[in-house]
């Protein structure tokens, strides 16, 4: 049987861009409850400036409380040498460099462009390979960018083989604003293997536009088995106009249950988080299943 990994990122992405300020012990909570429900690997946050995202200015103590007794992988994003020495200082284990493909996004979310991103990554890749840190990586607007358009597929390989030098075990290419179609992705997708043969890639979907499962389906029938998915389909990047919410943990499981394809995840605990982190950001959550009614017993 097919089997892929979902990373939960209802955590960081999920939350960065929710109004309401989730307490530290929630998230610590929500992170165990997860877990529970079968999530292997999960991503509990970002060290970026808490005046930017300050929904994520307690990744280091979200960290420290979990890392002793969680059997998961968890990930923290990094996008500065400051960035890399807060998750060493707070014990992570891996990290992901994160970079946009586009100039655009990259000055918006970044503060500089591609390259020089790029450059400051390779300072955050000494510090952590020095620290014994493993390193993954996310190639952000990798399809399409909400400044410049749709991305050259050779634009974000190059960027990717940059990360692959840096010692990137996994590069995960992201639809930042869930504007990617199939072809597109396959296009994309080719190129980064052309340029990374031998390092596994993986995919952050959105869903903007409703396509995140034709494309998480064209990512299988290219051989990715590693998908970001957020539970109830919440998040977006504050620097991305038009990034809506991720494609959902929930209704993703579901799909790839429902195809024959192994997660590991059990829907129905899943479903029990996904109410509790609704109530945790004051709403309801956006996930096809989240819509669907339960069903009644029926009577006897």
């Amino acid at each position: 049987m097919t089997e892929v990994l979902i990373t939960e990122v209802v955590l960081r992405d999920g939350l960065q861009d929710e109004q309401l300020t989730v307490p530290t012990h929630e998230k610590i909570r929500l992170a165990r409850a997860l877990v529970d429900a079968g999530v292997r690997a999960l991503e509990v946050g970002s060290f970026v400036s808490a005046r930017r995202v300050p929904q994520l200015a307690d990744t280091g103590d979200v960290l420290r409380a979990l890392l002793p007794d969680t059997p998961a992988c968890l990930h923290t994003l990094v996008f500065t040498e400051r960035g890399a020495r807060q998750a060493i200082d707070a014990g992570a284990k891996s990290v992901r460099l994160v970079v946009s493909a586009s100039d655009g996004h990259s000055t918006a979310n970044a503060g500089v462009p591609t390259a020089a991103a790029l450059d400051r990554l390779a300072g955050c890749a000494d510090l952590l390979t020095e620290a014994g840190v493993a390193i993954e990586a996310s190639v952000a607007t990798a399809f399409v960018c909400p400044f410049d358009g749709d991305t050259d597929p050779d634009r974000t390989a190059d960027v990717a083989a940059r990360l692959g030098r840096l010692g990137a075990r996994v590069v995960h290419l992201a639809d930042t604003i869930g504007a990617a179609r199939p072809g597109q992705l396959r296009a994309v997708v080719s190129a980064v293997r052309d340029e990374l043969p031998d390092v596994p890639l993986g995919l952050h979907l959105h869903n903007t536009y409703g396509r995140a499962a034709a494309n998480a389906w064209e990512g299988l029938s290219l051989g990715i088995r590693r998908f970001d998915a957020a539970l109830g389909g919440i998040g977006g990047c504050p620097f991305a106009p038009g990034a809506s919410g991720n494609v959902a943990t929930d209704d993703l499981v579901d799909f790839f249950h429902g195809e024959g394809i192994a997660t590991g995840i059990d829907v129905g605990k899943l479903a029990e988080v996904r109410e509790q982190v609704g109530l945790a950001v004051g709403h309801r959550l956006g996930s096809a299943l989240a819509a669907i009614p339960a069903v009644p017993a029926p009577l006897r």
